[in-house]
């Protein structure tokens, strides 16, 4: 009995080790939701009010913008589809790279390669303090 209470007591700080990449990926799913939906009050839950918001065109949004962007009725996404997705946690830090399909509301897909930075907060949780775009070279885009 000892020796199982005794692996268990070792075994915690692997669990405890692995919850903050788990919230930051409830946080990421939840953008995804929102972006989906168009939903402006979660995205302004989301979003931290320092968000730069780099699209792989270069073009770079303020909350504000991108809010308002990802709401409005041609701003919402019809797809999010994540893969390859590394999750580094660096105390109130978080670093999320992933390769990216994402349809636009005209239908067409962007193959991109993302780097987000969530910030968490006593107040306001896991925000997204910035997302960075870069289109990804067709070799690189996933195969139908």
């Amino acid at each position: 009995m000892k020796k199982l209470l005794a692996l268990l007591l070792l075994s915690l700080p692997v669990f405890a080790a692995a919850a903050p990449e788990k919230e930051v990926l409830v946080a990421v799913e939840a953008w995804k939701q929102a972006a989906l939906k168009g939903d402006a009050a979660a995205l302004t839950k989301l979003f931290h009010d320092d968000l730069a918001y780099t699209h792989s065109n270069g073009s770079t949004q303020t909350k504000a913008q991108a809010v308002a962007a990802e709401s409005s009725p041609t701003g919402i996404y019809k797809g999010v589809q994540m893969r390859d997705v590394v999750v580094r946690v660096y105390g109130n830090t978080a670093l999320l790279e992933y390769k990216l399909d994402l349809t636009h509301f005209a239908g067409d897909t962007a193959h991109l390669h993302e780097l987000m930075v969530w910030l968490k907060s006593p107040q306001a949780g896991w925000q997204m303090l910035s997302r960075h775009a870069t289109r990804l070279p067709v070799a690189a885009a996933p195969k139908p």
